[in-house]
């Protein structure tokens, strides 16, 4: 990817990462979209796991300035994500929550441009981390770029 579209990532996420409401629309979506998700966090703290979630991007955006440490992250993550049970066709719908996060997050600086940018650096990071977990990479078939929240 580019280092001007990560860029773009890196700072419109500095709009988003102090709403502490967008984690829990994060979930709301996801749970909105599919709703088996929600027994993945069946005996979680889901307080603790909106603040992790952010916590977890804030790392991720960060690490897009390395692209070594960006893969390395995520490599750890995909595999962590395989241990809770996460399959590749979830990674679909976590990517629709995410652009829909996104965009309430930004609200009219949502563009066009904003949104391929978003798509495309989810569709990678979902790409390592499925290949992390010996699965191929080819996921988000077309709906991450399609979806509107």
């Amino acid at each position: 990817m580019q280092q001007e579209r990560l860029r773009l990532v890196r700072e419109t996420w500095r709009d988003i990462e102090p709403d502490a409401a967008a984690a829990g629309y994060f979930y709301d979506k996801l749970f909105e979209l599919d709703p088996a998700a929600r027994a993945l966090f069946a005996a979680t703290d889901m307080a603790a796991q909106r603040s992790k979630v952010i916590e977890m991007l804030t790392r991720i955006v960060a690490a897009t300035e390395d692209e070594e440490r960006f893969v390395i992250q995520l490599a750890e993550l995909g595999r962590r994500h395989a241990g809770y049970g996460v399959r590749a066709v979830d990674y679909d719908a976590v990517g629709v929550a995410l652009l829909s996060m996104v965009e309430r997050g930004l609200g009219e600086r949502f563009t066009a441009d904003v949104r391929e940018t978003w798509a495309e650096t989810y569709r990678l990071i979902a790409g390592v981390m499925l290949r992390a977990q010996g699965r191929e990479g080819n996921v988000v078939h077309g709906s991450v770029a399609a979806s509107r929240g």
